[in-house]
């Protein structure tokens, strides 16, 4: 059964402020990641000011939206694996170790995109994710992503 409530919902205030995926991101695009068990889908609508050239979307951020997607996917996944519902402590936090995008056929403005991503592997400090982008029922993009679990608040401490 799909989620009633998107994995960035459970995100820690403090620090849900992603370009991509954070809520209290007032310019950021909002990804939300809903997970089944087996597949994390999202969708989103391009805007104007996100076209590569007239009719197409910018790669960029396309890779943006996969990016923060499979991470999402990935963190609702390693709470379902833990057996533990999402936003419980210890939290699970994962960030980018590598993103290898495909761009299979431009893909047209004016339509809303479908992710979905998967888990491919799934480790202790190491969870690979694949996904596709389609507009209109056509794969346009594929995608890995590793995801690297780390400790929930490594980053802030380092800034602070």
């Amino acid at each position: 059964m799909m989620s009633q409530q998107p994995i960035q919902n459970f995100y820690k205030d403090d620090v849900a402020i992603c370009y991509g995926c954070g809520k209290h991101n007032a310019d950021g695009l909002h990804i939300k990641t809903f997970w089944d068990g087996e597949i994390g889908r999202s969708t989103f609508t391009p805007r104007p000011e996100h076209t590569a050239f007239p009719g197409f979307v910018y790669g960029g951020l396309i890779a943006s939206l996969i990016d923060c997607h499979s991470i999402g996917t990935a963190i609702a996944a390693a709470y379902d694996a833990a057996g533990r519902a999402p936003g419980t402590d210890p939290e699970i936090t994962c960030v980018t170790g590598n993103l290898n995008v495909s761009y299979l056929k431009p893909t047209p403005m004016g339509v809303e995109l479908v992710l979905e991503a998967r888990i491919k592997e799934m480790g202790e400090r190491k969870i690979v994710v694949t996904c596709s982008v389609y507009a209109q029922d056509v794969e346009t993009v594929r995608a890995e992503t590793v995801a690297v679990r780390v400790p929930s608040r490594m980053f802030k401490k380092e800034a602070d």
